[in-house]
């Protein structure tokens, strides 16, 4: 019996449960690229490019160990490519008699991939995910009857399964978490290394080539183009994270520096989301590390608290509450995307450093993701559906189930304290304890009030303001609405004053 093994564009590791019995003499592996998936949100032009040339790059390593591979490719000449017509045809082209799959990550082809057996009258086996290190119905019989789902005791959970750093029943160390010690801005004459940089080969080149003219209109930079787009180079970055960054990334985790896109992050997040790399080696080799104390405690937990914590979490947090949580937004927000967000042409220089960055590079760490592009968006109230498209299009490691928590939950606080136990809101003092952005910045930081204060400070309070009726009973703000109590009447008539002056200024997003 011949079988089709379809792969997603973000499953691309010979160990994806889709593949692990296959026949090679007999299967068929299918991969499908057509205009809708790069057109869906307008993605940054670096991350098609990206997952296009690691696509193909799977499809070669499959055939060149053996396997047969029916790869249907972008068609710019032809009116539509469906997925479900290609399918089609492949199914009558190689007579197959059952179709093989392992469950997407998107909610949305899900839903897609549930009607297949019907519309081919074919069997449709969908495997579970096991790029992954907790099950969608794992995650769902750990949230069930909790009254809050906090991440710190489902990553316990996590830790406690897999027996990652552990001393018996206890977490080596004594803490489970040294977050407290991840905070330190970079200190000054710290250079940082330089990124892993792969070369082009011909099939990187040809679909440079075709990105170029093809999606020339979308946002961000092609070129320079040094990701890694095949198991081997993913490898390099790991290993290159492990000898010359782990050390220090936990200490400096949330640091923020002018022209220092990397620093010492682990730049995994790309192949871990296509699966190029799974979570668990990662996780290994910093464990190994470790273990020959090449490394400390901070940053090989801080590490793996991003892989087996959060990373796993926010897709429980997905899978469990969608379709409804793309529509939330509970602090009612429906300000519109500052055209800034595409340009970076702003005063605000902390705003024009990541965002710059991020059209570069189709990246920016998480502070600056965070505590930055998403605390101005919070702190001025533009709509979730606009923030989330935003992220979704310009990072090359976000794909809908890990962006849309982070966003809505984490950074927006739409979901109203389902994900984050408070609004991650902040002034202009926590950016320049972090950063050195604002030494060059129009605004001073220092100043509160007037045509030169930095508009996080008076953005914050104003934030507060508008959403006390939704806030203000929570225990985590209790400090910030206190001082805002003692606040005169003037004073926080001057701050909406100042904001709104503000606000006039944005120009949307044409």
């Amino acid at each position: 019996m011949t079988n089709l093994r379809c792969i997603f564009g973000d499953q691309l590791n010979l160990c994806i449960s889709s593949l692990r019995d296959i026949d090679r003499c007999k299967d068929v592996v299918f991969f499908f690229e057509g205009m809708e998936e790069f057109t869906y949100v307008k993605h940054h032009q670096k991350k098609i490019a990206f997952l296009m040339s690691a696509r193909r790059h799977f499809a070669r390593e499959l055939k060149a160990k053996g396997a047969k591979v029916h790869y249907v490719q972008l068609d710019i000449s032809a009116d539509a490519q469906i997925l479900r017509d290609a399918l089609e045809v492949a199914i009558k082209e190689h007579s197959i008699k059952k179709l093989i799959l392992t469950e997407p990550s998107e909610w949305h082809l899900y839903q897609e991939v549930l009607k297949w057996e019907k519309a081919f009258s074919i069997p449709v086996e969908i495997r579970e995910a096991d790029h992954f290190l907790c099950s969608r119905t794992e995650f769902k019989a750990w949230s069930h009857g909790r009254k809050s789902l906090i991440m710190e005791y489902f990553y316990r959970e996590m830790r406690k399964k897999y027996d990652l750093l552990m001393d018996g029943k206890e977490p080596i160390g004594g803490q489970w978490n040294y977050d407290q010690e991840n905070r330190e801005p970079l200190k000054e004459g710290m250079k940082p290394p330089k990124p892993y940089a792969a070369d082009s080969d011909t099939i990187t080149k040809e679909v440079l080539d075709l990105v170029s003219h093809t999606f020339s209109s979308h946002f961000g930079d092609l070129h320079p183009f040094h990701f890694a787009v095949d198991r081997k180079g993913a490898l390099r970055v790991l290993d290159q994270f492990i000898t010359e960054r782990l050390e220090l990334f936990g200490t400096y985790q949330d640091a923020m520096v002018q022209g220092e896109a990397w620093l010492y992050h682990s730049h995994l997040s790309f192949y871990l989301n296509c699966s190029v790399l799974f979570p668990m080696e990662c996780i290994e080799k910093a464990i190994e590390a470790f273990s020959k104390q090449k490394v400390p405690l901070n940053s090989v937990e801080g590490f793996i608290r991003q892989i087996l914590g959060w990373r796993e979490y926010v897709r429980g947090i997905y899978w469990l509450k969608m379709p409804q949580y793309k529509k939330e937004n509970f602090l009612v927000a429906k300000q519109t995307l500052p055209q800034f967000y595409w340009t970076g042409k702003t005063k605000m220089n902390c705003l024009k450093q990541c965002i710059t960055e991020t059209k570069a590079h189709a990246y920016a760490h998480h502070i600056q993701r965070l505590m930055v592009l998403g605390n101005f968006a919070l702190l001025a109230g533009i709509n979730p559906r606009e923030v989330n498209e935003w992220y979704w299009i310009v990072y090359a490691d976000a794909y809908e189930w890990v962006e849309l928590p982070n966003v809505s939950g984490m950074i927006l606080y739409a979901d109203g304290g389902l994900l984050a136990s408070k609004p991650y809101a902040a002034s202009g003092a926590y950016i320049n304890r972090m950063s050195d952005y604002c030494k060059g910045c129009y605004y001073k930081v220092k100043e509160k009030s007037g045509p030169h204060a930095c508009p996080f400070n008076y953005l914050y309070w104003n934030f507060l303001m508008r959403n006390r009726k939704k806030l203000e009973k929570n225990r985590r703000l209790t400090r910030s609405y206190r001082t805002l109590e003692k606040m005169s009447q003037e004073k926080q008539r001057n701050i909406k004053e100042e904001a709104q002056r503000f606000f006039k200024q944005l120009s949307p997003k044409h």
